[in-house]
């Protein structure tokens, strides 16, 4: 059976609806639906001239596998009307409900991965709600203890054991138990969903140098390094901790399946200047698959036919590639 992926429609003002039209056009093996208004990608269709079969959904039942230029929609309307690039914390409740009704679909093994367009955080802040981002909401939603944020492109993948965090308050953070516990799911994840046998992951080190012996920082010496090496004796394959400033080198890279950086931008500006547009974001650790593109909402080019729809066309790809693992392994 081909794999169902729900997609949200992102934050309504932004490029979300855009991109997700114009991936559409291109044909995928997998049902997909998109969660959000009809009449906003009914609006946003003819905004951009593109000619769209847009199905509504009332039932999962009359889901078919995707047809090229086809969009499926399971209805859930706006609060307000909505204006490219102008933001409405009104419809912020909006964006929740399809990242609601996307993560427990999935949980509930209606869905089989979701995917996920940019959303605007502040504007969901301004609701009362503090939202963090995506990896934090499905975290809470599927009550996760560790999640992992993994963002791959065709060159590389790299994973976070840290995410949204001040530098200030990173060390600390890196405790013992963080690290074999992300270590751990991304090891699980490479091999569930990503089909790596034996998953080899480059470690980075947390101080210039990996420490320098001690003279850089002694994280490496009464943190990392013990606690990798307890995580090589349960048979994980990890390399490091080598310095970040060369460790993303090809003679490294091609040697492992991941790359597992200390924090948010130790490893991703070298990943997104190599592959920013045509990377994806995925959340590991979770009972369910998510992948997100790796940019935001460009509220600028909201409405213009300027956005490019390459990072969702790989998170879809991904979503697809890593459900249809999951039901081969059940």
């Amino acid at each position: 059976m081909s794999p169902r992926i729900a997609i949200t429609s992102g934050e309504p003002a932004g490029i979300g609806p855009d991109i997700i039209l114009s991936a559409l056009q291109d044909n995928f093996a997998a049902q997909l639906v998109v969660v959000g208004d009809p009449e906003l990608f009914r609006q946003r269709a003819k905004q951009l001239g593109l000619a769209l079969n847009i199905k509504v959904c009332n039932n999962l039942s009359e889901l078919t596998d995707h047809q090229a230029g086809e969009v499926q929609i399971l209805p859930t309307p706006l609060s307000a009307e909505v204006e490219c690039g102008q933001l409405n914390v009104a419809n912020a409740p909006y964006v929740l409900e399809t990242l609601r009704i996307t993560g427990q679909g999935c949980l509930d093994g209606n869905f089989d991965a979701v995917v996920t367009p940019p959303v605007h955080k502040g504007v969901l802040c301004e609701t009362g709600v503090h939202f963090s981002g995506h990896t934090e909401f499905f975290q809470d939603l599927c009550n996760s203890p560790q999640v992992v944020m993994m963002l791959a492109s065709q060159a590389m993948r790299v994973a976070l054991v840290t995410t949204h965090l001040p530098l200030k308050d990173i060390p600390a953070a890196i405790t013992p138990e963080t690290l074999k516990t992300v270590t751990r799911a991304l090891h699980h994840d490479l091999k569930t969903r990503f089909g790596c046998d034996e998953p080899r992951i480059l470690v980075c080190g947390l101080n210039p140098h990996a420490g320098e012996d001690g003279h850089l920082g002694r994280e490496e010496i009464e943190v990392i390094n013990p606690t990798l090496e307890e995580l090589r004796q349960e048979g994980i394959k990890l390399i490091g901790p080598l310095p970040a400033d060369t460790l993303f080198q090809n003679k490294y890279l091609e040697q492992a399946d991941c790359v597992l950086a200390m924090y948010h931008d130790q490893g991703l500006p070298v990943l997104k200047y190599s592959g920013f547009g045509n990377a994806v974001n995925i959340t590991l650790g979770l009972p369910i698959i998510r992948t997100s593109v790796d940019h935001g909402t460009a509220l600028d080019l909201a409405g213009t036919g300027q956005a490019s729809d390459g990072s969702l066309k790989v998170a879809i790809e991904n979503a697809i590639t890593m459900a249809t693992n999951a039901q081969k392994r059940h």
